[in-house]
């Protein structure tokens, strides 16, 4: 029987233009849920990003980013349907006092969005088959960031969910000083390449293992949209081809970040 078989056990290595990034896995037998690949894929996307940040560090230059320093989690956050789905099971598996706090701030937030305007956009942003372009993104992500709404996971400054945060708040640092970031329309900051953009790579590989279209989900709505979309989460692929075709996904993020920077040149 499959699940008497052991895990098996691989050594990656990627190639990135931080340089190389590597990770053990050992795989379970049989058939796991897409949440599964989540936690892998963030560990490689933060290390490519601290490689950047080693380069940057070298040059002279310094990341503003501190604790504490929260206007980031004020930005709209997009999390792929992966991460979505992880979240909603990492937040049902919390005690029940502490996922009501959670939930609680969720919905004031919705509430917020719905005040101002914005949900019904958001929402349709969440659900549609068509990949917005970053021209279409700009007035939402501009009106979201004029509410300057602090993230619902955001508790005294800080994030609540740190070790679960979406791959889209890992890899925002920047070298600007620190308080540009409280007006960062007038005052553009200066953000560190990202390496391996983790959350277009999760969303892709959705895409590929249901035949839907790529979507990104604003993070307030998360929750929801993984609620509205739970018969999807029920899916289950072997471990061994999951992470073939999430890896097929960092390579071709890979190439196309390769051809691109050789047309900048």
């Amino acid at each position: 029987m499959e699940h008497d078989r052991p895990a098996e056990r691989l050594d990656l290595s990627i190639t990135t233009p931080a340089g190389p990034v590597t990770a053990t896995v050992e795989l379970p037998p049989g058939f796991v849920p897409v949440t599964q690949i989540v936690p892998l894929m963030r560990k490689l996307g933060e290390q490519a990003q601290a490689l950047e940040q080693q380069r940057v560090v070298a040059s002279g230059q310094t990341i503003s980013c501190a604790k504490g320093c929260a206007a980031c989690c004020r930005m709209l956050v997009p999390v792929s349907p992966p991460e979505a789905f992880a979240l909603r099971t990492m937040i049902a598996e919390l005690p029940d006092e502490r996922r009501q706090v959670h939930l609680r701030s969720v919905a004031n937030t919705l509430a917020q969005l719905d005040r101002a305007g914005l949900l019904a956009r958001l929402r349709h942003l969440a659900d549609t088959d068509r990949p917005m372009t970053d021209e279409e993104m700009e007035p939402i992500n501009r009106a979201y960031y004029a509410l300057k709404l602090p993230c619902p996971f955001l508790e005294r400054e800080m994030c609540s969910i740190y070790e679960d945060r979406p791959a889209a708040c890992r890899e925002l640092l920047v070298t600007s000083p620190a308080d540009w970031c409280q007006d960062m329309v007038n005052k553009p900051v200066r953000a560190l390449p990202v390496p391996l953009r983790i959350g277009p790579i999760l969303g892709l590989l959705w895409s590929t293992l249901t035949g839907k279209s790529p979507r990104l989900i604003p993070l307030p709505l998360a929750l929801d949209w993984a609620d509205r979309h739970e018969a999807e989460n029920r899916s289950s692929w072997k471990s061994r081809e999951l992470l073939d075709k999430a890896l097929d996904q960092v390579w071709r993020s890979l190439s196309q970040s390769s051809k691109s920077n050789k047309k900048t040149l």
